[in-house]
């Protein structure tokens, strides 16, 4: 599901994952995120909370530059939060397995879940 990082969405990372753990034909989940907003951040609290299901999830915009503004999401990051490492220590605290790239998406959700 594609999601996007305009400041208004049709959906969000947490309804996604709320349907996907209804979803009986749902095994496991990859999300990916990006810099800038909470979203990821309120994604992990759900899963953290709510879900049954694996989760791996990869955060892009690691390599940006500090401070800058970043196409269409405007990535804006502030107070320590927002930016690529905090959002893939607190998804990784709530238990959410970790991509550092996408090329390792798969092998973040296989450390985790077993088809």
């Amino acid at each position: 599901v594609g999601i996007g990082g305009d400041p208004v969405n049709g959906t969000s990372h947490l309804d996604v994952l709320k349907m996907f753990e209804d979803d009986p034909a749902t095994e496991s989940i990859i999300m990916i995120g990006e810099i800038g907003g909470d979203a990821e951040e309120q994604a992990a609290a759900f899963v953290h909370d709510h879900m049954t299901k694996p989760v791996a999830a990869f955060i892009a915009g690691a390599t940006a530059p500090a401070g800058k503004r970043m196409g269409h999401a405007g990535a804006i990051i502030s107070g320590g939060k927002g930016d690529a490492a905090s959002k893939k220590a607190f998804l990784a605290e709530c238990g959410v397995s970790i991509a550092d790239s996408p090329a390792e998406m798969a092998d973040a959700l296989l450390k985790i879940w077993q088809p």
